[in-house]
C-alpha cells in the first residue's frame, strides 16, 4: 500500500510528513483491500489547513474526504475519523453482498392436505 502526501500552496516540514503518514496508517486496519491513499494538505490560507484524503480500494469508487480546521493535526483527526466509516461502510457492503448457497438454506417445509 502507497501512502503519498503532497502539499499545495506552502511545503510540509519531515516532521509533518511523518504526523501525516502515522495518522493516515490507521485507515488500513479495518480493510486490507486499499492500494493507496493520497494526502493533499492546501496551506493557501494562513489561519486555516484543508486536508484532502483519497483512498482507492480494490473493485470500487475512490473514497474521498475532506476537513478544514486551523491546526493539521485536528484536520488529520477530522478526515481520517470520514474516511475510516467510508471504509467500514464499503466493508459491510462487500460483505453483505454475497448470497446465501443453497446447502445453507433450510429445507422447505410442506403443509399437509386437509
Amino acid at each position: 500500500m502507497q501512502i503519498l502526501v503532497s502539499a499545495r500552496h506552502g511545503h510540509l516540514s519531515a516532521a509533518n510528513q511523518d504526523l501525516v503518514k502515522d495518522k493516515v496508517d490507521v485507515v488500513k486496519r479495518h480493510f486490507d483491500r486499499i492500494t493507496s491513499i493520497q494526502v493533499t494538505v492546501d496551506l493557501e490560507h494562513k489561519d486555516e489547513v484543508r486536508v484532502e484524503l483519497r483512498v482507492l480500494v480494490e473493485h470500487a469508487e475512490e473514497l474521498v474526504a475532506t476537513a478544514t480546521t486551523s491546526e493539521l493535526s485536528s484536520a488529520l483527526d477530522a478526515v481520517v475519523d470520514k474516511i475510516d466509516s467510508q471504509v467500514r461502510k464499503h466493508k459491510e457492503r462487500v460483505r453483505d453482498h454475497q448470497k446465501t448457497s443453497h446447502k445453507h438454506l433450510p429445507p422447505p417445509t410442506e403443509s399437509e392436505p386437509e
